[in-house]
């Protein structure tokens, strides 16, 4: 009992800093990711704090499935489809140059190091943090494109990085060098297994979807997908990252048509609250873990740490950089030479930014910490905890330095909020509104003018509505502006009063929770179109 209480002692403590970090991240103006794994970092000196252990097998159970679902689900797969190529020579050509480059250079650089535990160290660092980048990325306002890219990177490289970890692992652990036709097959077995398995099982969702109709259950089922996708891959040697993956693009297109209005309000809600807990969650854990690798490394210096750390994070960010401008035009020459697809050339500042965004997070450290502690032969697996330091130093740096001067250059770059007006949402909810302007049109000739004043009514706030999506209409822009600053102070108006009628007993709570229900969703519509 007393290990159950201390659990849920510290699983309490994380939660309250994960709103601490959380309202100082917003305060500061700063991601929260970066804010959290200092804020944890920070804590990790503080006496008392009790250590909470990073456990791997947690991370690839607990916390990978459902953010790699949540990450999947809020891609366009359209974008994803049409930034594929780039994504391909990130995901899989990046991830291979960065193990190839660590192996040669790793010898040279930290002695008692081979190439084979070089190999193995650019293997644990190769992915990149799906969330670090697009939560810093969106929040300066880069041009949607590289965040797409960021994205589809992210999602991906996690599969390939962790698939060159275990041919690394088995060359150092077995003492076997696979061959090349080994090595392509497996690769073969993951990619292609993982696929069919979350196309099989993302199909099965939803048909089962489409036969529900309690929101509640829907969002369960949600929430349990992704670890059914992850276990099930995993069950069959397949890659449970891309099952979860490719199940989380397949639904997120296939949800426009099985979730009710209210299910996808609901589940959009929880599923939000719940990713920036786990995040939150992980990205704190990060931060606590360095007493703990510092002290498995008595020989260490301080000094030492530092230098080391700060050279294998130089080595990284160059290696990127090298990869990425060949990479962009090879990703061109693919698109208009092989593909005949119409698309621009790479531009330097945005391929920059690109390269400059290669934050490392949770799954290269629960990489490097699953590494066993003895070989086959029950020696001491060489270099463990240097390896795991090293892996720490460039999670703390990719994310915290990188993540920390990104708006500066992007600012310096000219590439902050260069894309403007999202004319193509301008333009979707001008087809939108016309669509149904014409729908009424033909619906009150053909009802032979009954209903005539619903009609006109009607008629009337879609012809405002249109007019307001006119951005060279200024007197139309400032008559929607009026209309929402009215209505919005007419909801409150409703609200203030419901809940006067409750506090004089004329209506119980649970009528004033149905009222506030519908104030709330009218004043999130206005105010979510204010917003865009």
């Amino acid at each position: 009992m007393s290990e159950i209480h201390a659990v849920e002692i510290a699983f309490l403590l994380l939660l309250i800093f994960v709103v601490i970090f959380g309202i100082f991240a917003r305060k500061l103006s700063t991601p929260y990711p970066i804010v959290m794994v200092l804020g944890g970092l920070a804590l990790s000196f503080v006496p008392g704090i009790p250590h909470i252990q990073l456990n791997p097998d947690l991370i690839f159970l607990i916390f990978l499935p459902p953010l790699l679902y949540s990450s999947a689900w809020n891609t366009s797969w359209r974008d994803f489809k049409a930034n594929l190529v780039t994504i391909f020579f990130l995901a899989f050509g990046l991830v291979g140059f960065t193990v190839l480059g660590v192996s040669l250079l790793a010898p040279f650089v930290f002695p008692g190091f081979d190439w084979r535990l070089g190999m193995l160290l650019g293997a644990v660092v190769a992915p990149t943090d799906a969330i670090a980048a697009s939560a810093i990325a969106r929040r300066i306002g880069l041009p949607e494109r590289i965040v797409d890219i960021l994205e589809g990177e992210s999602l991906v490289n996690d599969a390939t990085g962790l698939l060159a970890l275990e041919f690394a692992r088995e060359i150092i652990v077995d003492q076997r060098i696979p061959t090349v036709s080994e090595g392509l097959l497996k690769l073969l077995l993951l990619t292609v297994g993982g696929i069919l398995v979350g196309l099989a099982i993302g199909w099965v969702i939803e048909k089962i979807e489409r036969r529900l109709e309690d929101a509640t259950i829907e969002i369960t089922l949600s929430i349990l997908s992704p670890y059914v996708i992850y276990l099930a891959a995993e069950e069959v040697h397949a890659s449970g990252v891309l099952a979860v993956v490719t199940a989380g693009l397949y639904l997120t297109v296939k949800s426009a048509t099985f979730l009710s209005p209210a299910t996808r309000l609901k589940l959009w809600s929880v599923w939000e609250a719940l990713t920036f807990i786990l995040n939150g969650v992980v990205f704190v854990l990060i931060g606590l873990q360095f007493p703990q690798i510092r002290g498995s490394i008595h020989e260490y210096g301080l000094g030492k740490i530092v230098l080391d750390g700060a050279i294998f994070s130089l080595i990284l960010i160059v290696l990127r950089l090298a990869w990425v401008l060949p990479g962009s035009h090879l990703s061109f020459w693919v698109n208009t030479r092989v593909l005949n697809r119409r698309v621009g050339p790479p531009r330097p500042r945005e391929v920059f930014v690109v390269g400059w965004t290669g934050m490392r997070g949770v799954i290269s450290l629960a990489g490097a910490l699953a590494l066993p502690i003895v070989l086959m032969d029950g020696s001491p697996f060489p270099y463990r905890n240097a390896i795991v330091l090293l892996t720490f130093c460039v999670i703390f740096v990719t994310l915290v330095l990188q993540g920390l001067t990104l708006p500066q250059i992007v600012r310096w770059l000219g590439l902050s909020g260069t894309d403007g007006p999202n004319c193509e949402e301008l333009e979707a909810r001008r087809i939108v509104a016309g669509a149904a302007l014409t729908h009424l049109t033909g619906a009150r000739e053909r009802d032979n003018m009954r209903n005539e004043e619903i009609y006109d009514d009607l008629i009337e706030h879609y012809q405002n509505h249109l007019a307001s999506l006119d951005l060279d209409n200024q007197e139309a822009a400032q008559k929607h502006t009026d209309y929402t600053e009215l209505s919005l102070e007419t909801l409150r108006i409703e609200r203030d009063t419901a809940v006067g009628l409750r506090n004089q007993g004329r209506i119980n709570d649970t009528v004033l929770r149905r009222i506030e229900r519908e104030l709330d969703l009218s004043e999130s519509r206005l105010t979510t179109f204010g917003e865009d």
